[in-house]
């Protein structure tokens, strides 16, 4: 053969090889199941397993948030002064009607002697009045009486008709001042009264505990000069604590007030609080789409403290009784969710199409389409190389405790 000839051919083959080189590449590409069961008759599969669960599963959804004292008040006093004494401080705890500061009261002390002379003065006046009231009804009737028997004249019973009128005018007027002078004096009184500055909230229903709450700030030192109505402390009520996280639109959807909630907090590692959604907000935020979610956490031992940054996790939705298998173990199959699971002798596999349930993490719950039950292991790792009734092997040092190797 030529050289020339030679080279043709080679060039020929050449070319036919990168062509059935092409078509096996487009074979496969096109035909995934069919590489899927060439791959399975090549012998055993090496695969991981794990055991079917059966047993609770809770779907939850964590969120960010922040605690607030469930209430918050300032104690101001209502009248101005220069501080004479404060009975709590920072953490301290009060009672409802408690005592915790004293102002000044000299000045108003002497304007409620002042008010209180006044009001003598009334009364003196008023007593006067009256007894001329008294003196000037005795001479209308005389006169009156008289002139029944034509002994006194009109002019004197009108005389005396005025007369009556009049005092009893003045006796009206006396009356008021009277009334006036004790208003002035009960005024008095109650503003003196002002200098015990006291802390007052509403009882909450069904709370004993609710008589007591603590200091979470003071402003203000003993001599210091303290206007009316001037912030003197904060006071707090930390049982229970609110947790405010903000939510979107797609979880707004799925919180109720009463869901169940759990509490991590960084101050304290490994533990958890429980509580619940109390109140959600009926609208969103405009700025940042967003709405307000209050959850309720007891707190009786005071350990959450208001602006501490926590992590909510609510149960969104719980089952009681299910069959469970790790996420890893779902795969897809033409548009289906199917499983694997390793038949009782540890060699072979049955595929089970299953309809997707409640997700807890790397747990998901199923059920078979078919109805029937799922038990035993499932395939975890290499099942995307199986078909149903593909050999499989397990290595033990893969495998899940207490299966078979």
């Amino acid at each position: 053969m030529s050289v020339s000839k030679a080279k043709t051919w080679g060039i020929a083959a050449l070319v036919a090889a990168s062509l059935i080189a092409g078509g096996v590449a487009l074979r496969v590409w096109v035909f995934p199941d069919e590489q899927i069961g060439a791959a399975a008759d090549s012998g055993p599969v090496p695969v991981e397993a794990a055991a079917v669960e059966q047993g609770p599963i809770e779907r939850r959804r964590e969120f960010t948030g922040t605690l607030e004292a469930a209430a918050e008040f300032t104690v101001a006093p209502k009248v101005g002064g220069r501080i004479e004494q404060i009975n709590v401080d920072l953490g301290d705890l009060v009672t409802r009607g408690q005592v915790v500061a004293v102002l000044d009261d000299e000045e108003l002390r002497q304007a409620e002697a002042e008010a209180r002379a006044d009001l003598v003065v009334a009364r003196a006046r008023a007593s006067a009045a009256e007894k001329v009231a008294a003196l000037a009804r005795r001479t209308f009737g005389r006169i009156e009486g008289l002139r029944g028997r034509d002994i006194s004249s009109e002019q004197e019973l009108d005389t005396a008709r005025a007369a009556k009128v009049e005092a009893e005018a003045a006796l009206e007027v006396a009356e008021a001042e009277v009334v006036r002078a004790q208003a002035v004096f009960k005024a008095a009184q109650i503003r003196r009264g002002y200098t015990e500055v006291t802390v007052q909230w509403s009882e909450a229903e069904g709370r004993e505990a609710d008589e007591r709450r603590l200091v979470a700030a003071r402003f203000a030192d003993e001599g210091g000069l303290l206007a009316a109505n001037a912030p003197l402390l904060t006071i707090v009520d930390l049982d229970p604590v609110i947790v405010v996280v903000f939510v979107t639109e797609v979880d707004y959807a799925e919180l109720a007030p009463g869901i169940p909630v759990t509490l991590r907090a960084d101050a304290y590692p490994g533990e958890t609080f429980a509580g619940e959604i109390s109140r959600i907000a009926p609208v969103f935020r405009e700025q940042t789409r967003q709405a307000r979610v209050e959850m309720r956490v007891p707190n009786s031992d005071g350990r959450l403290k208001p602006g501490m940054f926590v992590r909510a996790g609510a149960v969104l939705e719980r089952v009681p009784q299910a069959t469970i298998v790790p996420a890893s173990a779902l795969v897809e199959r033409n548009d289906e969710v199917v499983i694997f699971v390793l038949g009782e002798a540890g060699e072979t596999v049955a595929l089970r199409a299953v309809e997707v349930g409640v997700r807890e993490g790397e747990r998901v719950a199923v059920k078979a389409i078919d109805g029937a039950p799922i038990t035993g292991r499932v395939i975890t790792l290499g099942q995307q190389q199986l078909v149903d009734g593909s050999a499989v092997v397990v290595p033990e040092r893969r495998m899940s405790e207490g299966g078979p190797s």
